[in-house]
C-alpha cells in the first residue's frame, strides 16, 4: 500500500509540485481500500462462477463416462449420490446435479464442448481440474473395473483439461488402491492387497519408479502432501464444500506411501 501512495505522490509532484504530491498521495490513500474491496468482490464472484460450472460439468461429464460402456451401473449411481453428500448439496442443487447427470447420458451430449467450457472457467484455478478428473475416475472405478471405452474417454477429458495420460494413470491407480474409509472400488493398499499389482499402483500414485531410493520416495510423498493439503487448496479458492474431496485424495496418497513403506521394511530418510 505504501508503495502505491509513494507512486501517487511522485506523479502529483511531476504534475503540480509539492502541492500535487500531497494531493496525489492523499488520493491514492483514499482510493486503495475501495479498489481492494472491488477486487475482492470480483475474485469471489469469479470463484463462485467456477464452482457453479464445476458442479454442472462434473455431473454432466460423469453421466457420459458412466454410460461409455453402454450402461450405467448401480454402483456408479451410488458414487454419484455419495458425491451429493460430499459436496453438501442442498435439495435444489441435488436436483440440478441429477439433471446434469441425465444430460450427460444423452446420445447427443457434446463431451468435448462441455469439457472446454469447464476448462475455460477453471483456467486460473487448476485445483478444480484435478478434482474434476478425480471425480470422473472414481465414478468409473465404482464397479471395480474400467472398460476400454471408459478409459479412452478419460484420456479425452484429460486432454481437454490440459492434463496428461500420466494424470489419468495416477488417479486410476489411486482408485484401484482405495484408501482408509474411501469406499471406492478396490480393496485398498492395506495388508489385504500385499500382491505385486498393489505395490505397482502405490508407486504410480507417488509418481516414482520402484527403483527409486528411500529418500526419493519420501521426497515424492512430502511433495504430493504439500501440494494437495486441503488448507493450501482452500487458500487457492477451494470451497469448504469440496474439502472432503481433497481430504480423500490425501488419504489415498498416504495409503500408497504406507504400502511402499511396508514393502521396504520402512522408508528411511
Amino acid at each position: 500500500m505504501q508503495f502505491f501512495i509513494i507512486v501517487g505522490g511522485l506523479i502529483g509532484l511531476a504534475v503540480n509540485g509539492w502541492r500535487g504530491a500531497a494531493f496525489g498521495a492523499l488520493l491514492v490513500w483514499a482510493l486503495l481500500p475501495l479498489v481492494g474491496r472491488l477486487l475482492l468482490r470480483t475474485a469471489v464472484r469469479k470463484i463462485g462462477q467456477v464452482q457453479t460450472q464445476f458442479l454442472d460439468s462434473t455431473f454432466a461429464v460423469m453421466g457420459a463416462v458412466c454410460k461409455a460402456d453402454g450402461q450405467v451401473s448401480s454402483e456408479e449411481i451410488r458414487v454419484a449420490e455419495a458425491l451429493f453428500d460430499q459436496l453438501r448439496l442442498n435439495p435444489e442443487a441435488r436436483e440440478a446435479a441429477k439433471r446434469a447427470f441425465n444430460r450427460g447420458k444423452e446420445a447427443d451430449f457434446d463431451l468435448d464442448a462441455e469439457v472446454a467450457r469447464f476448462a475455460a472457467a477453471s483456467a486460473r484455478a487448476p485445483v478444480f481440474r484435478q478434482l474434476f478428473l478425480q471425480v470422473q475416475v472414481s465414478a468409473i472405478a465404482a464397479d471395480g473395473q474400467t472398460h476400454p471405452a471408459e478409459h479412452a474417454m478419460l484420456l479425452r477429458i484429460a486432454r481437454g483439461l490440459g492434463m496428461s495420460a500420466h494424470d489419468v494413470a495416477m488417479f486410476e491407480a489411486m482408485m484401484r488402491g482405495g484408501g482408509p474409509g474411501s469406499g471406492g472400488g478396490g480393496g485398498g493398499f492395506g495388508r489385504d492387497r500385499d500382491h505385486p499389482s498393489a505395490l505397482d499402483d502405490a508407486y504410480q500414485v507417488l509418481g516414482v519408479a520402484a527403483t527409486a531410493n528411500d529418500a526419493e520416495v519420501k521426497r515424492a510423498y512430502r511433495k504430493l502432501m504439500s501440494e494437495n493439503h486441503p488448507d493450501k487448496l482452500a487458500a487457492k479458492g477451494l470451497p469448504e464444500s469440496m474439502r472432503a474431496l481433497a481430504e480423500e485424495k490425501t488419504r489415498r496418497i498416504t495409503a500408497a506411501y504406507e504400502r511402499v513403506e511396508r514393502a521396504r521394511g520402512g522408508v528411511k530418510s
